[in-house]
């Protein structure tokens, strides 16, 4: 909380009225602008590295720069993922303030124009990560050029690498009684039949009912989506419906059940409400899986079978059981994680567990909402150690990728200000800019 209410004195310097601060092209940004993306940085958590209005006035000209080419080009984003993010950041700031209510008074609009204000925000950062993500195309290096690029590095600047883990895991999950889903699947039909009946709105339903948090405040809405980007089960009925009256049929996915409703199809997008239910399994059939866990870990400490083959054999995780139970780390695309990139439960369990050693069973929350059971070994451990080319060539490879994209960034933004027409107001001519090469005409 203290982060946002310092924010407050940030924004507040002068009661000067509303002026244009830099023009960039045919693009003006005004004092206001300046102002409401110091607001954003502050509730996002975002911090200056000296003045704010010359730092995020700066910030806002480059990223004009950007959407310039961007449109251009015809760089696009998903809005949907874009509205998602927006709940997220409203979510963030009224846990961190305190209520909606504080939200709205501290930015000074209305809810829905902070949504807006989010959104552009977002969708600003979104193209102008794509379009810097086209001017840095795919950057190669060899090895020889990674390791000079090492050994001209002060001891110092090596980065210094954190414990790292690979875990093999083996899940099961708890048996889910029929009548829960014979129960959850008779709500659904009692929801589509109030809903068709005109007693309520499907959007209220969601609101009241629905057990995916994310789009259970907006009625259920998802927003529009590509067919890649649903869950298959989920996909095919999403865009097969042509009705925005009707109701859908129950869906079954790894999230549980759903019913859907048509808003809107847009091209190849569309755009939907769902209610989610999710059938519990019992406190019972989650013992009876600790215990099944506990006799399988048992015959793997004996000798009886390897950890291995019994991934193969008895794993419900599709992720890791072709991989012999190998956890995949997306982050660093490697196997290896830092304990701190581990799910929570997993971490607490490996954390002290020597190499090789199977764990006691535990019980463990997936990312989409389900507990399952679960025993886990420790591959490899590495220790905290500076980074050496020999064993974390990967990490070294990848920071000397970052440095020359960051480098053709920089060139194109420099060759863009030679060419592009600015003014900035005459305050902000004092401004310590990190581009310093910006082309100030003179007013006449």
């Amino acid at each position: 909380m203290c982060l946002i209410f310092s924010g407050q004195s940030v924004v507040a310097q002068d009661n000067v009225i509303d002026r244009v601060e830099w023009v960039v092209g045919d693009k003006s940004i005004l004092r206001s602008d300046i102002e409401e993306a110091i607001r954003y940085w502050v509730a996002s958590g975002r911090t200056f590295d000296g003045d704010p209005y010359c730092v995020v006035g700066e910030d806002l000209a480059v990223q004009q720069l950007f959407l310039h080419q961007a449109a251009i080009d015809s760089i696009e984003v998903d809005e949907g993922n874009i509205m998602r993010q927006v709940e997220m950041q409203m979510d963030y700031v009224v846990q961190q303030i305190g209520s909606k209510e504080k939200m709205e008074e501290y930015f000074n609009m209305t809810s829905s124009d902070i949504r807006e204000m989010y959104r552009e925000q977002l969708y600003n950062k979104e193209m102008t990560d794509r379009m810097k993500m086209k001017i840095v195309g795919d950057v190669k290096v060899s090895p020889a050029l990674v390791r000079r690029y090492v050994e001209s590095l002060p001891q110092d600047s090596i980065p210094f690498i954190q414990q790292q883990v690979e875990v093999q895991i083996i899940t099961m999950q708890p048996q889910i009684d029929q009548e829960e889903i014979d129960r959850v699947k008779e709500e659904l039909r009692e929801y589509t039949e109030r809903i068709m009946n005109g007693e309520t709105s499907f959007s209220t339903m969601a609101l009241m009912y629905s057990e995916d948090p994310g789009s259970a405040r907006r009625g259920g809405e998802l927003g529009f989506m590509g067919r890649g980007q649903l869950q298959p089960e989920f996909s095919s009925v999403a865009f097969n419906l042509t009705d925005p009256e009707k109701v859908s049929k129950i869906v079954e996915t790894e999230y549980g059940f759903h019913i859907i409703q048509l808003i809107e199809k847009r091209g190849d997008k569309v755009n939907v409400r769902h209610i989610l239910r999710k059938p519990h399994h019992s406190s019972e059939n989650l013992k009876a899986s600790l215990l099944r866990l506990d006799s399988l870990a048992t015959g793997i400490k004996e000798g009886e079978m390897t950890f291995e083959d019994a991934v193969a054999v008895y794993s419900d995780d599709k992720d890791t059981r072709n991989n012999y139970g190998v956890m995949y780390n997306k982050e660093s695309a490697s196997s290896h994680f830092a304990l701190d990139e581990l799910p929570v439960d997993v971490a607490r369990v490996i954390e002290s567990l020597p190499v090789d050693e199977v764990s006691q069973p535990f019980a463990l929350l997936l990312d989409n909402g389900k507990t399952v059971c679960a025993i886990a070994k420790v591959k490899s451990r590495t220790e905290a150690h500076r980074a050496t080319f020999s064993e974390d060539y990967d990490v070294l490879r990848q920071m000397y990728q970052a440095k020359l994209s960051e480098e053709r960034v920089k060139e194109w933004i420099k060759k863009k200000q030679s060419d592009t027409y600015v003014r900035v107001n005459k305050d902000s001519r004092g401004c310590e800019f990190l581009y310093p090469d910006w082309n100030f005409f003179e007013e006449k």
